[in-house]
């Protein structure tokens, strides 16, 4: 058996293997969004079966995460919001109707038990995975619950509640001046280059269809604004995406991105919905093609988070995940599949690889060339290698600022949304499994002053006067957060007015490319929650 990882070695090639972390619970398979919906959070743990069952988990370091608090969530989202996600049930829903078109809850993102524990796993992996590559105790972290990349600061999107993505990106933030999130779902992550349009600390970079297509964002001419211009790049594609096609513009993309931004971290969002055969998709990508993105990005050598996302083919997304931390690993697998929990799911082929569907390529080479040469042209734009002052609290310590973390003034003061992980997860009480100096690596301080040190501060001589400015600094930075909030939801990219409202179920059935996958009834044949135990 192979030990951990627990530092950099070299394999017997002389190549460098990175330390990988792996964040999994096993309460994730238990959720259930309805015997209709296509999310089926039980993929994350026919993924999990499959890994175990290929030996991969002895090839990395596994974590359970500890559930982080309310508090860390509304570092993003906003407190009205979150309150009510912990809040909603089936059972109490006619008390919230109000609230529930409010929060855009209810068709796509309906209210399941335990659905705030649910938005606490993947927030918590994404997290906690952030916390490990900031601590240098990983180069790649693995959190296949995450990726909810549809989440807006107030309202649930697309099955997404709650931006375990920006919440990763906002704890990478407060070690690295850049970081850089890469989708490859095929829907467009709208919710991530929303939360970040108008700041070039992150560049977001996302290859999906366009169109008649939820959310209907996404254009290439949708590239941030104000300080953000230029670091929103946008990859429209067409129907039938197949592996060539693909990496004919994914790595030209990618490269010029790694040469011009220089990212001190990556976070990856893998959605295999852009599989071919996928539920609700109309690409047609291998999982060897969906992986060889994933390959490429970790040849650039930065610490990155990888997270799940779409897929809804429920029998193919735990294949592509899987073979995907191999490769993650350094780890080639057969292509035979190992006998497992889940095995009838994987019939009649029991492999790994399969071929494609034969629908067309929509996507020209003429057209592709225009997309990429526009991208290129937006990325010649952009200042190499931004540089931004990192704010610096009392302590010395870099912190992210209010603006991006949602934090106010008086937050900072009295210790809300700390960002000290050990003492802010424990808000949540006991809970079994991984400790927080397992999962994370013991506590590290990174957050400004606390409140008990304001209040010695405000104790000493002239306590009325200190008191008096303080108020005025929390009223002036309540003030700068409103302004920023409004500006946020001002410049919001072209088509994402509305796409908030629009359904990823009820759209126009041609717009999500079923025709290539299995047929309804066969994508429904496991939604007897009964089987999930």
């Amino acid at each position: 058996m192979s030990a951990p990882l627990t530092s950099s070695s070299t394999d017997a090639h002389g190549s460098v293997k990175r330390r990988v972390s792996y964040f999994y619970d096993p309460d994730v398979g238990n959720y259930h969004y309805g015997m209709l919906h296509p999310m089926k959070p039980h993929r994350v743990r026919m993924t999990h079966n499959l890994v175990v069952n290929y030996g991969l988990f002895r090839k990395m370091d596994c974590f359970r995460p500890k559930l982080v608090p309310a508090s860390q969530l509304t570092r993003f989202h906003s407190d009205d919001y979150i309150n009510f996600l912990r809040l909603i049930s089936p059972d109490n829903m006619g008390d919230y109707i109000r609230q529930l078109q409010r929060f855009n809850v209810g068709e796509d993102c309906p209210v399941f038990d335990g659905l705030f524990e649910f938005c606490q796993i993947s927030a918590s992996g994404s997290i906690g995975g952030a916390v490990r590559l900031n601590e240098d105790m990983a180069d790649t972290v693995i959190n296949w619950a995450g990726g909810l990349h549809h989440a807006k600061k107030s309202e649930a999107s697309g099955f997404c509640y709650v931006n375990d993505c920006v919440l990763g990106i906002l704890e990478l933030l407060k070690k690295h001046q850049r970081v850089l999130y890469i989708d490859i779902d095929i829907h467009h992550g709208d919710g991530v280059e929303e939360a970040f349009y108008t700041t070039n600390r992150v560049m977001t970079c996302s290859f999906h269809k366009f169109g008649e297509y939820f959310p209907g964002t996404g254009d290439v001419k949708d590239k941030g604004y104000e300080a953000g211009e230029g670091y929103a790049i946008n990859v429209p594609l067409h129907d039938g995406m197949d592996d060539e096609s693909y990496h004919t513009i994914f790595k030209p993309v990618i490269a010029k991105i790694m040469e011009k931004y220089q990212p001190g971290a990556i976070v990856l969002q893998c959605g295999a919905d852009s599989l071919s055969g996928d539920r609700l998709g109309c690409f047609k990508l291998s999982i060897q093609g969906h992986a060889d993105c994933v390959s490429y990005v970790k040849s650039f050598n930065v610490p990155t988070l990888v997270l799940g996302g779409g897929g809804y083919t429920l029998r193919n997304v735990p294949r592509c995940w899987t073979y995907e931390t191999s490769v993650l690993l350094d780890t080639p697998i057969p292509d035979t599949l190992p006998f497992n929990d889940y095995f009838e799911y994987y019939g009649p082929e029991y492999r790994m690889h399969l071929p494609v569907s034969n629908m067309e390529n929509q996507n020209s080479p003429k057209y592709l060339e225009n997309i990429r040469m526009q991208v290129l042209q937006i990325l010649d734009g952009v200042e190499a290698a931004p540089g931004t002052q990192i704010y610096t609290g009392q302590e010395g310590t870099s912190q992210i600022p209010d603006s991006l973390s949602g934090l106010t003034a008086s937050d900072r003061v009295t210790g809300k949304g700390t960002s000290d992980t050990s003492s802010a997860m424990e808000e949540d009480g006991g809970r079994d499994g991984v400790t927080l100096a397992s999962a994370y690596g013991g506590s590290t301080h990174h957050g400004g002053s606390s409140g008990e040190g304001h209040g010695a501060a405000v104790g000493s001589g002239g306590q009325a006067r200190e008191q008096q400015t303080h108020d005025e600094a929390v009223e002036r930075e309540r003030e700068r957060e409103r302004v920023f909030v409004r500006e946020a939801g001002r410049v919001k990219p072209a088509g994402s007015a509305n796409a908030g409202k629009v359904s990823i179920l009820t759209g126009n059935p041609a717009s999500h490319g079923a025709s290539s996958g299995a047929s309804f009834s066969e994508a429904m044949d496991v939604d007897d929650p009964t089987r999930f135990q």
